[in-house]
């Protein structure tokens, strides 16, 4: 049954992906064109080294052209010269094996395997120092080991790096400003659904039996704010050595870091509201708050949802007064609503006033976040 239900959030996940990539500008889609690029590499390397120049181990280049379209143009760069480094490593010292050992493919591997294996974990190889060991293979179980083979090995890995980097960095350079700001929008559009859809379920006689569904929505916001986190970090890694500023659109500058915290800290408040109604419902000993208590809670989520979708608008950049005052109107209506709400929690039964209080309390932080600020 777990099973199931897992795989069922999953092809859901992969359907709004592949729906997202089709219909709007997003990482999906920024995930399909460099798909797409290190696919075109490939082929184009391939078709070099292996359809003209017929090379021996055509195979080389278009691995290396792969590697080589990274999110960035600066880690293509990068990449490509630990990557150039290492497999020229390997296959210098696999081939001398293979020499030494008279073409002797099992004493060759016992020579060569746990030196490139150790060598590949020298830290200024970064993650491409496996190739070391994945070439110094293809090169032992090729079962040539003469210098003119050698030279080919070594040019069919040049071509594919290069190839590769002038792929990533002259079609559709990655740029990755759109990406802070779309991720941004993304995870508050996800807060604003999963603040609606608790605000309902609230209503219901049974509601907080959906509270697993929500705590695992709340999870899911943290990964969202991860990957604000790591957009941020493309933007700024993206626009160095990057043709993409001149080449192609940039777009508007990403929002401001403290709009990243600033979410983190509804996300943090959001997993813990849903953390204390998934207790209640799992804990049947446990006073759960009176109806009252669960029926202002509602509203004022469903409240703060309503400013989370106001915001997804300024996040876009459509930033008008009038969306402005509506931010203004909506926060001083939610925030109204948490009044009567902690003066329901003062008139509750004492036996219910733990989890009431870590429920009101959790509230509070989460309107003293959503508080409009500019």
């Amino acid at each position: 049954m777990v099973a199931w239900r897992w795989a069922g959030l999953e092809l859901a996940e992969v359907r709004r992906s592949v729906r997202s990539a089709c219909v709007e500008p997003g990482p999906e889609r920024d995930t399909l064109v460099q798909s797409l690029k290190a696919a075109g590499a490939a082929i184009a390397a391939w078709a070099v080294s292996g359809w003209w120049f017929q090379a021996p181990m055509a195979l080389l280049a278009p691995w290396t052209a792969i590697a080589m379209v990274g999110s960035t143009v600066y880690q293509s760069v990068r990449t490509g010269i630990q990557q150039f480094a290492i497999i020229a490593l390997g296959t210098l010292w696999a081939s001398a094996a293979m020499a030494f050992t008279r073409d002797e493919t099992m004493t060759a591997m016992l020579l060569t395997l746990p030196f490139m294996m150790l060598l590949g974990n020298y830290r200024r190889f970064g993650s491409q120092g496996i190739y070391g060991a994945t070439t110094a293979l293809f090169v032992i179980t090729g079962g040539v080991s003469s210098t003119s083979t050698v030279g080919h090995r070594l040019l069919e890995t040049l071509i594919g790096a290069v190839i590769g980097l002038l792929v990533n960095a002259l079609v559709f350079p990655p740029v990755h400003l759109r990406s802070v700001r779309d991720r941004l929008v993304r995870l508050v559009r996800e807060t604003a659904d999963l603040l609606d859809a608790m605000a309902e379920g609230l209503r219901e006689e049974d509601g907080l039996e959906k509270s697993e569904k929500w705590h695992h929505s709340a999870g899911g916001l943290m990964v969202s704010l991860q990957n604000v986190g790591e957009a941020r970090r493309w933007a700024m890694e993206g626009s160095r050595w990057n043709p993409g500023g001149r080449l192609r659109r940039t777009g508007p500058k990403p929002p401001p870091f403290a709009e990243d915290t600033r979410w983190g800290r509804v996300c943090t408040c959001v997993l813990a509201l849903t953390r204390t109604l998934k207790t209640i419902s799992d804990d049947r000993e446990l006073p759960p708050p009176s109806p009252d208590f669960l029926r202002l809670l509602s509203e004022m989520l469903g409240q703060a949802g309503h400013i989370c979708a106001i915001e997804t608008g300024l996040l876009s950049g459509s930033g008008t007064g009038a969306l402005r005052e509506r931010r203004e109107a909506a926060f001083k209506e939610a925030w109204s609503t948490l009044g009567s709400l902690t003066d329901t929690f003062h008139r509750q039964e004492p036996s219910a006033a733990a989890v009431g209080g870590e429920l009101l309390l959790e509230a509070r932080r989460l309107m003293t976040e959503l508080a409009p600020s500019a």
